[in-house]
């Protein structure tokens, strides 16, 4: 389930966001120092975003359990990621998903979502109280929901899921400083095209999403946002082969 996103700081308060006005960018730009906001990584390490300075970070919510559009964005990674490594800037970018859903994404679930799915990049979780405040930062609203009648299977467990729950979608993009620079608001599409791994994960809301999405991005803008932050272009069909 997913929300609309609002954007705000820390308090509650409103964030001022400007539209860029060069032709690359296609979210909303601002210039803003991210705190240090403790997280566990998918191996149980305390880490932080500062893990990633000196590399653009491409930073997306998401929750192991989602099956409605967080498929789709980890669909939309693996596209940028393959992109990104055509275009021989690994070690200038970095991938991240922090999950929405701390008290069930434990490490060692994160672990095996990222072998199931095939994810080389980051997945990072925390305490309730330590992904309240990294998500407050960034604006990205979520609660815990009744789950659907009859309920989902749970993919690791095969058990039947207790609750869902609803967020807010949208993309970030870090500069090497550390600083929040560049917000897409909205789910992603990708043209349709979604592993197999990945569509068995999908409900019928999903699927509906994966051929119909709403208000989405494409990779290829979000590749545009992320070179103008690199100062190069990066080609979707670079990653295709």
């Amino acid at each position: 389930m997913t929300l609309a996103v609002v954007l705000v700081v820390g308090g509650g308060v409103a964030f001022a966001l400007s539209r860029h006005s060069g032709p690359m960018v296609t979210g909303a730009t601002l210039d803003r120092a991210v705190p240090s906001l403790p997280l566990i990584s998918s191996t149980g390490a305390p880490t932080s975003l500062d893990a990633f300075r000196g590399k653009v970070v491409v930073l997306a919510p998401f929750l192991t359990l989602c099956a409605e559009v967080c498929p789709i964005t980890e669909g939309a990674f693996i596209q940028m990621r393959a992109a990104v490594h055509a275009a021989g800037l690994d070690d200038r970018v970095a991938f991240v998903e922090v999950t929405i859903d701390p008290e069930r994404d434990t490490p060692a679930r994160l672990r095996a979502f990222q072998r199931l799915i095939g994810a080389n990049w980051s997945m990072f979780t925390g305490t309730t109280v330590e992904v309240s405040a990294f998500w407050k930062y960034f604006g990205v609203g979520y609660f815990k929901t009744p789950q659907r009648n009859p309920p989902a299977t749970d993919w690791w467990t095969h058990r039947p899921e207790t609750y869902d729950v609803a967020h807010s979608d949208g993309l970030f993009f870090l500069d090497e400083r550390g600083h929040e620079r560049i917000v897409i608001v909205g789910m992603p599409t990708t043209g349709g095209q979604l592993s197999p791994a990945l569509v068995k994960l999908l409900s019928a809301e999903g699927r509906r999403n994966l051929e119909h999405p709403q208000a989405a991005w494409t990779v290829p803008q979000a590749l545009g946002d992320l070179g103008s932050l690199l100062g190069r272009k990066i080609n979707v069909d670079d990653g295709s082969a």
